[in-house]
């Protein structure tokens, strides 16, 4: 786990993971569950989306002063927050469309321009967006504030591409996977910036996981495989403890052996 050594403070932990595959996995799978997720609780449930949203922000609330207490990368307590606030993102975006008639390109362009505007401060105040780097909590702030408006970007988004724009959910998906290739394919080959194509790639994956998420659980006539949203947030949170088992396994292995090499 990378740290940056200090004399005054002791060594200062990267709070967030390395971007690995299992990385790319687990996040796809949590940005597909907090679509059915947030379905199944306000719908299924019938809690209703305002109740729901209160809900959940309470719980996203508690998940983030759990994971800012680490002060270092901790498998459970970080994935806890994503799926969290992937849930809370898509229900932000449901309320501005379903409960206040906020038009879906009307949201996308909003959120856009507030995820703009949070690099644009983060990179004014820390000069760096790396993800590399999350030692402090100012640059922790900046890292979760970003992350939720990608999540309530990319709700509106994968919404306008695959109901008003009636590409439906399948081409939706693969359309938002094509450019996530393709951006994947740009850094490879062509040596595109390694931190833009990150969160080009991070922005991407909520409308790809969420069009996929909507094709799995809703009914057939709407377009979607009719699995429903209790047994795909089932499936899909299923994998999700079982790759956060699988990583919190290998980051203790991983500190056991820096630490043996330290004692040699």
């Amino acid at each position: 786990m990378p740290a940056l050594k200090t004399q005054a403070t002791g060594p200062a932990f990267n709070r967030v993971p390395e971007v690995t595959l299992d990385f790319w996995l687990i996040k796809l799978m949590a940005v597909t569950m907090g679509e059915t997720a947030a379905d199944y609780l306000a719908v299924n449930l019938g809690l209703g989306l305002t109740v729901t949203s209160l809900i959940m922000s309470g719980v996203l609330i508690v998940a983030l002063v759990l994971q800012f207490a680490q002060k270092r990368y901790v498998p459970w307590a970080y994935w806890l927050a994503v799926v969290l606030i992937s849930v809370v993102g898509t229900l932000v975006t449901d309320n501005l469309v379903d409960n206040f008639g906020v038009r879906l390109q009307t949201t996308t362009i909003t959120f856009s321009v507030v995820l703009a505007a949070t690099f644009a401060v983060w990179y004014a105040s820390e000069r760096t967006l790396s993800i590399h780097t999350i030692f402090t909590t100012k640059r922790e702030i900046f890292y979760w504030l970003a992350i939720l408006f990608t999540f309530s970007l990319g709700t509106a988004a994968g919404d306008l591409v695959a109901e008003t724009f009636d590409m439906g959910y399948l081409v939706s998906g693969l359309m938002f996977g094509g450019v996530i290739a393709l951006i994947t394919l740009a850094y490879y080959l062509v040596n595109l910036d390694g931190i833009l194509a990150f969160w080009l790639a991070y922005i991407l994956t909520r409308p790809l996981g969420a069009s996929f998420g909507d094709l799995l659980s809703q009914p057939v006539e709407y377009g979607g495989l009719g699995f429903g949203t209790t047994y795909t947030s089932l499936i899909f949170l299923g994998c999700i403890v079982a790759l956060v088992v699988y990583m919190t396994l290998r980051s203790s292995a991983t500190e056991a052996d820096a630490l043996l090499v330290e004692s040699e």
